[in-house]
């Protein structure tokens, strides 16, 4: 009897302490992103975007990779560069991708927000468009320019209006109070980036996004100027603090940077959305 007392003391140290070591493992991992492997039943995710590019990129992923990885991808259509991060902070959609860090930034600035970025996915080329010349080199003086109207893209169009020579900028404009010296007296026109492809014809050249471009049927051959690819507005992935490390959104950022949604991007649109790899 004695015997046993002491084995079933033993016995039960032995699990007692096999308890504390599992404890002590999941304690030691809360600080430690979320990691997902293939064959994991993750749920669903609403991610919102404009249609073009980024719609057509989460519909490739959700036809051909989201299965495989436990994933269910719903894809919430929007129009405007306004609504999405609205959409995002009041828990509407778990993710967005149609904006670079620099608009994300502003957004959380003047509206109070924290949305965060995961990283970046890919760079939607904008590029200058024009019915009337073939290059920037020749507008006249006192040509109208259309611009974008929100101070991220504003001010992209204009530093590459100030890489070119036709103005001078202060090193980080956001509006046309930055434009330092204007000698060709440029009239610029400050237009909702969701109309500027149709501004195209009653100016003499307009700055257009790849997300209302490629809809409105303006290609990269149309084109007067396509910003390079070292260019620093690539789009990102952005959640809520509180889904930032969501297996979801780690499975996500994993599939739109795979070498099959790279392959995708290339194929399609030959060069106009560069992958961020």
């Amino acid at each position: 009897m004695q015997f046993t007392s002491r084995g079933t003391r033993l016995a039960g140290a032995a699990v007692a302490l096999s308890a504390l070591f599992a404890l002590t493992a999941c304690a030691g991992s809360t600080d430690e992103p979320a990691t997902t492997g293939a064959g994991d039943d993750l749920g669903s995710i609403t991610v919102g975007a404009l249609a073009t590019p980024a719609g057509d990129i989460l519909k490739f992923v959700q036809d051909n990779l989201a299965a495989d990885a436990g994933l269910d991808i719903t894809f919430q259509d929007f129009t405007d560069y306004n609504t999405p991060n609205v959409a995002l902070s009041d828990g509407s959609i778990d993710a967005n991708l149609f904006q670079n860090a620099t608009f994300l930034k502003t957004y959380n600035e003047q509206a109070g927000g924290s949305l965060v970025s995961v990283g970046e996915i890919y760079l939607p080329s904008a590029a200058f468009y024009s019915n009337t010349v073939k290059s920037l080199d020749d507008l006249k003086d006192g040509a109208t320019i259309a611009i974008p109207n929100d101070p991220t893209n504003e001010g992209r169009a204009l530093k590459i209006l100030a890489t070119e020579g036709l103005i001078e900028t202060t090193e980080e404009p956001t509006s046309l109070a930055d434009i330092t010296d204007n000698p060709n007296k440029y009239e610029f026109r400050e237009i909702e980036n969701a109309t500027l492809p149709q501004a195209v014809q009653d100016v003499d050249v307009a700055f257009v996004t790849i997300s209302f471009a490629l809809p409105a049927g303006l290609t990269a051959d149309q084109a007067i100027l396509i910003e390079g690819s070292d260019s620093p507005y690539a789009n990102v992935l952005a959640t809520t603090p509180e889904l930032e490390n969501d297996p979801r959104i780690v499975k996500l950022k994993e599939l739109l940077l795979s070498d099959e949604t790279q392959a995708y991007m290339e194929e399609t649109w030959g060069g106009l959305v560069i992958p961020s790899v």
